[in-house]
């Protein structure tokens, strides 16, 4: 049972480092905290003396294990505590879910059934001594774990300073040290020296530049609408599968004089996924580390361009959303952030369904959405409206009925991913019309803005393998986790070709449209500063794409300092006293 037990832990290891790195199978705690936790885990078969008991109790942990290596292939890390009490919202994401699983997976199961074949063949005896033998071994790891994390300042320092964070701390440190880790690092919001430090980084953010205002000859919009898409990348744009575009309608978009388009827009959401891009576009904040803002502090106080416009125009704004409110607890974000009116899962008829069923097409979604906006949005009114779709989610299965016979990909010998990944992308391409060709009739066009932009990547650690499957997906497919950002009827059209973060949306936004002088400037920077610096880190891999070179140290720590920074402002809440 012992080696059974051990066996499943490390196989977690195994498991988890496949989609990161073995990095952390050569640190010594590894192996010593794991064999703790074995101890630990062996705990009901030393009280007991029953295998069955113990069976049982390694089943739970297995399913445990693995629900957090599913977890881990979507969102990096392993589940934050707060996310436990969230299970009824995976209802909606059950193809998500099977599609997470991996083949090494049943590893699990065949260690626990080989484990129990041989434990009822040995006989069923109990030496002498084996409570002080398994006293010892656990206090043997205990003292081994404590001295080790004594000569690093603790288990929280221990795991903050692994380079990889959650990466290498998961195996190292266990999913038990995760948790612990994610906790103790929520309660850090109370330090008093935080504030300090976060005044001191908003204030030299301030002193190297602030969002440029827009000539004088140049008329800022009054009206926004933003349509977040499902898993949407860049690559998909301007691409051709066997001679037919992927996105023609979009294409033309791009090609109008009034568009301002810029394609090396880096993926930066974390484990809230969507619900991070909301914050990333609204907020101009980088979502907190090892852990979800819109469950954990879904009431913070939020700057937000609804409020900025709001401030400088009145008018309402609304959100309309294909799901539930209480998925990554939207419905009180939206409220945090500002939105007058949410429309959710509730305000459509679900005659078009994706997602065995679940959720509204893009194609019915934005059909009706034209009937709502005529509803809430008198012509020449200000206002604000968010469209969050559906159809693109991953595993990008889009029913047949749906799809365009003349974007057929059965023949096709690109990656099967790649081909339903680009099905979705054309199927969503086609229906955008609806809503953009009414948006542009409308007697207000000429003060509407339109920013149309994906959530967050969509390819995830499937994206090397499918760039390495052919030298045509290779030709396809960023290697880069890339979304569009795009703008239309903005009031400085052009292509900006260097690469940019999510959070540069929100100060961009906000220069065009007019509201410079909203007390909060967001963390990241115009694309339109002269002193941007062309490059983004990923929340998630925390990997540099682009390039510093050239830009002053002051100015490479600020932007580095940038997410530590955002982290701690939503966990203090320290914007409630700018409002």
């Amino acid at each position: 049972m012992f080696a059974t037990t051990f066996a499943s832990v490390i196989w977690f290891v195994v498991d988890w480092c496949v989609g990161t790195t073995f990095r952390s199978m050569s640190m010594w705690e590894l192996w010593v905290n794991n064999l703790l936790l074995t101890a630990v885990l062996m705990l009901p078969f030393a009280l007991s003396r029953r295998v069955w008991v113990q069976i049982v109790w390694l089943f739970i942990a297995d399913l445990f294990m693995m629900a957090n290596l599913m977890y881990s292939r979507t969102y990096f890390t392993a589940i934050p505590p707060e996310s436990y009490g969230l299970v009824s919202n995976l209802s909606g994401f059950t193809e998500s879910i099977w599609y997470s699983l991996r083949w090494s997976d049943i590893g699990f199961i065949l260690i626990l059934v080989a484990g129990t074949l041989f434990a009822y063949r040995l006989p069923n005896n109990h030496p002498r001594g084996m409570w002080v033998k398994y006293g010892c071994f656990t206090a043997i790891m205990a003292i081994a774990s404590a001295v080790g994390l004594i000569t690093k300042g603790g288990l929280y320092k221990a795991y903050h300073g692994l380079a990889y964070g959650s990466k290498c701390g998961v195996p190292a440190y266990t999913i038990l040290g995760h948790l612990y880790y994610v906790r103790t690092d929520n309660l850090k919001a109370s330090d008093p020296s935080l504030k300090k430090d976060i005044q001191r980084w908003l204030d030299l953010q301030n002193i190297m530049g602030s969002i440029p205002f827009l000539p004088d000859s140049i008329k800022p919009r009054r009206n926004l609408v933003v349509i977040l898409l499902e898993s949407f990348e860049s690559w998909v744009l301007e691409k051709d599968i066997d001679g037919k575009p992927i996105t023609p309608y979009l294409n033309s978009l791009l090609a109008d004089s009034s568009t301002f388009y810029a394609p090396k827009m880096l993926t930066q959401v974390d484990c809230g996924r969507s619900i991070d891009a909301q914050l990333l576009l609204t907020a101009g904040m980088l979502p907190p580390e090892g852990t979800v803002y819109s469950t954990h502090y879904p009431t913070n106080t939020y700057l937000t361009l609804n409020k900025a416009l709001k401030q400088r125009n009145g008018g309402a704004s609304y959100i309309m959303s294909v799901d539930k409110t209480k998925v990554w607890n939207f419905g009180e974000v939206a409220k945090s952030f500002g939105y007058d009116s949410i429309f959710d899962k509730n305000s459509w008829v679900i005659d078009e369904k994706v997602g065995q069923g679940h959720k509204l097409s893009d194609g019915s979604f934005f059909r009706q959405s034209v009937d709502k906006i005529k509803e809430v949005w008198n012509e020449g009114d200000p206002v604000m409206i968010t469209l969050v779709t559906y159809s693109g989610h991953h595993p990008f299965l889009l029913p047949k009925e749906l799809e365009d016979p003349n974007f057929n990909l059965e023949t096709s010998q690109l990656h099967s991913t790649l081909k339903r990944f680009a099905v979705v992308a054309h199927y969503t391409d086609s229906h955008l019309r609806k809503i953009v060709e009414y948006l542009r009739s409308r007697s207000d066009w000429e003060d509407t803005m339109v920013v149309i932009t994906g959530d967050h990547e969509g390819l995830m650690n499937e994206r090397k393998e499918i760039i390495e499957s052919s030298p045509e997906a290779a030709n396809l497919v960023d290697k880069d986790q890339f979304t569009p950002f795009i703008i239309l009827n903005s009031p400085l059209p052009g292509r900006y070709g260097d690469v940019l973060g999510q959070v540069d949306m929100y100060p961009t936004l906000l220069g065009l449209l007019g509201a410079q002088d909203f007390c909060w400037k967001g963390i990241g920077r115009s694309v339109f500063m002269p002193d941007k610096i062309p490059a983004a880190v990923s929340s998630m891999t925390k990997e540099l794409v682009g390039d510093t070179a050239g830009f002053g140290h002051d100015n490479i720590l600020q932007f580095y300092d940038a997410r530590r920074i955002s982290d701690a402002i939503i966990r203090s809440d320290y914007l409630k006293r700018m409002q």
